[in-house]
């Protein structure tokens, strides 16, 4: 598992805690033991995929934009890691995008709401 989809999934699932809290980068990283760049990155990549929104000012943070039942964990690993396996050699490389289509499609038969349920009883 990369470490990109690791610290995204684990992020994810905090503001899954709380859905409707806004959560700011800097709690988040105390609790992961993060940095709060890393995780005002991690920010930024899920904003791009529109798993989460988020709000400046004193009030502001960041909350998941649709429900955690919603999430598949594709979702999540696409929005994090954008390349995987390329080669550089367009044969192999075409190959290996329609084995990460399978693997993404894979992944969202879990979603979001299923893993945190899971954290929750270990």
């Amino acid at each position: 598992m990369s470490g990109q989809f690791r610290l995204g999934l684990r992020l994810l699932a905090v503001l899954a805690q709380g859905p409707g809290t806004m959560h700011t980068s800097g709690a988040i990283a105390e609790e992961l033991g993060e940095s709060a760049v890393v995780v005002r990155r991690m920010f930024l990549l899920l904003h791009q995929a529109g798993l989460i929104e988020q709000k400046k000012g004193p009030n502001g943070g960041a909350r998941l934009s649709v429900p955690a039942k919603q999430i598949g964990l594709g979702a999540v690993y696409s929005a994090v890691t954008p390349g995987w396996l390329v080669l550089g050699d367009p044969a192999v490389d075409s190959a290996m995008k329609k084995v990460r289509g399978a693997a993404v499609e894979a992944m969202n038969e879990t979603s979001l709401a299923a893993v945190v349920k899971k954290m929750k009883k270990v």
